[in-house]
């Protein structure tokens, strides 16, 4: 995954440095974790094709159904309290957040948006349970069916590798997990 080509972590590049230090951690899209997916309905047409984009991932890396569990909510600002309840729940070892929140001619992109994003790093860093970012923040539609398409490019189906991969990255690092309060 990158935002360019300009971008992409060069091959060889995590071997090279493993080899210059002590310990290198690395995540694999791999394991069975129980995953909840968190999916807005505002704009849920482009939310079902992120969810597609998910569900084709982890059906891939061949994720038992038994392990998924989805929850609808109204819009991304309600998915932060959401993801919460489920994080806290001590039954997920991930959370997916999907949505899209599209520019328009109102504020109201500014304040979603960034509240949806800054809500779902606090959970995920007071609970210790990884909640990714799979909401799109894009200026128009057009830009938000691009990112939604039916290929490796989903937004979607990269959160849903990036779940499992943070699962597997937590799993091999030393720490307890942190409980909410």
């Amino acid at each position: 995954m990158t935002s360019s080509r300009e971008t992409e972590l060069a091959p060889g590049a995590i071997a090279a440095t493993a080899e210059r230090v002590h310990n290198c951690v690395v995540g694999e899209p791999v394991g069975h974790p129980r995953v909840a997916v968190v999916g807005a309905k505002f704009n849920g047409g482009i939310t079902a094709r992120l969810l597609a984009g998910a569900l084709e991932a982890f059906e891939e890396l061949d994720i038992a159904r038994e392990t998924l569990s989805l929850a609808w909510v109204p819009g991304a600002f309600e998915i932060p309290i959401t993801a919460m309840r489920l994080a806290s729940s001590g039954e997920v070892d991930v959370v997916v957040a999907l949505g899209a929140v599209i520019r328009g001619d109102t504020p109201h992109f500014d304040f979603v948006a960034g509240e949806c994003a800054a809500g779902c790093q606090r959970v995920s860093l007071s609970s210790g349970v990884p909640v990714v970012f799979g909401v799109l923040t894009t200026d128009t539609v057009e830009q938000a069916l691009e990112r939604s398409g039916p290929d490796k490019e989903n937004r979607g189906y990269q959160a849903a590798m990036t779940a499992l991969e943070m699962c597997d990255l937590l799993s091999k690092l030393p720490g307890l997990r942190v409980s909410v309060v």
